[in-house]
């Protein structure tokens, strides 16, 4: 039997492509094991797929002061301890990480042991984690090729970003039937991420009286973000969070306006939806969104309207503007290159974990 190691966490961008590759994982025959934070968010999600699930101790790396800077080195190096004893005992044939910083000690501690890891880098430039695991991968996956330029040529992969089979099974009638709109105009939906975007959140809610004159919109507006004073509003509804629906609300939805995380972009790439990304500010990240979000912009697959540039007029001309040419959006995404990642990546696992065995 073929074992193999998955890790990642911290958000949700770093988990859902790992699950996205475990029905073909198991089609391949492999046991899959999970190894993540103790108390992170990927432990729920990953046990929800009744996958073995090992919780290590982890820390993060800041590039600002922060007083946990001088403690979080100790938790490191304590998970690296705990990532070789659990790869000691599973004896896994590779392991891929998807990134975060649980996933520093799980690469260096495989390295150390000698077992062949891919890793996932999904920005436009690599993290800091993953910075320090590229010395100990076998191989770097890619989303971007402008990300392929910045890599070691002998280990770079442009593969794109594992999507989850069940995205492309959405049903329109469903996503209709559950939100109670109706098919007399088109769909507008926004995606806050899972902790919503209180500036976008804003801004839609801005222009929703305008904006529902032509459109009806469904609002994914992040937890404790809701408005109760737009419930019932006619043409307009809004959720804290989907999950199992999600697919069918995709499918639903004429023209997508998104946060510009890399994963995010790239499941609305695979799925031709029209979009306008709002990337989050420099100010609030270290400018990853920005990057991603001009690469999609250069290659026609996006409209983007930064963050700092957000009016009302500004948000409604860039929405009937996209949805004015939606079919020149939808063309140029048709023509994306990267569309079979999960045999690529896993092809990869297979070739690392078989040149691992002769040496």
């Amino acid at each position: 039997m073929k074992r193999i190691v998955l890790t990642g966490g911290g958000t949700a961008g770093h988990v859902t492509p790992n699950i996205a590759l475990l029905p073909e994982l198991k089609k391949r025959g492999y046991e899959v094991y999970y190894i993540g934070s103790v108390n992170g968010m990927e432990k729920k999600l990953i046990e929800d797929c009744n996958i073995p699930y090992y919780g290590i101790s982890s820390g993060k790396l800041r590039r600002y002061f922060d007083l946990k800077n001088f403690t979080d080195p100790f938790k490191v190096i304590k998970g690296y301890f705990d990532a070789h004893k659990i790869l000691k005992e599973l004896k896994p044939d590779v392991v891929f990480s998807k990134g975060g910083f649980v996933t520093v000690p799980v690469v260096l501690a495989a390295n150390r042991r000698k077992i062949p890891a891919i890793i996932h880098e999904s920005d436009m430039t690599p993290g800091l984690a993953n910075r320090i695991c590229i010395p100990k991968a076998t191989k770097v996956c890619a989303n971007f090729s402008e990300t392929v330029d910045q890599l070691p040529k002998d280990k770079a992969v442009l593969t794109g970003t594992p999507i989850r089979a069940e995205l492309f099974k959405g049903s329109k009638e469903k996503g209709i039937a559950f939100t109670g709109l109706t098919n007399g105009k088109p769909i507008l939906m926004i995606i806050g991420g899972s902790l919503g975007a209180v500036a976008v959140n804003n801004a839609v809610r801005a222009i929703l009286p305008t904006l529902l004159k032509d459109f009806q919109v469904i609002h994914l507006c992040g937890r404790g973000k809701l408005d109760t004073s737009l419930e019932g509003t006619k043409g307009y509804v809004q959720y804290e969070y989907i999950n199992e629906e999600l697919a069918d609300l995709f499918a639903a939805s004429d023209l997508l306006i998104s946060r510009a995380g890399a994963n995010a972009i790239c499941e609305i790439l695979a799925l031709r939806k029209p979009n306008i990304l709002i990337p989050l500010s420099a100010a609030q990240s270290r400018g990853d969104q920005i990057l991603n979000a001009n690469s999609f912009k250069k290659q026609g697959y996006s409209y983007v309207l930064e963050e700092e540039n957000i009016t009302n007029e500004s948000l409604l001309s860039a929405i009937n503007e996209v949805y004015g040419n939606r079919n020149t959006y939808v063309k140029a995404m048709s023509e994306s290159k990267l569309n079979d990642s999960i045999k690529t990546i896993l092809d990869l696992c297979e070739e690392a974990a078989a040149d691992a065995k002769k040496k």
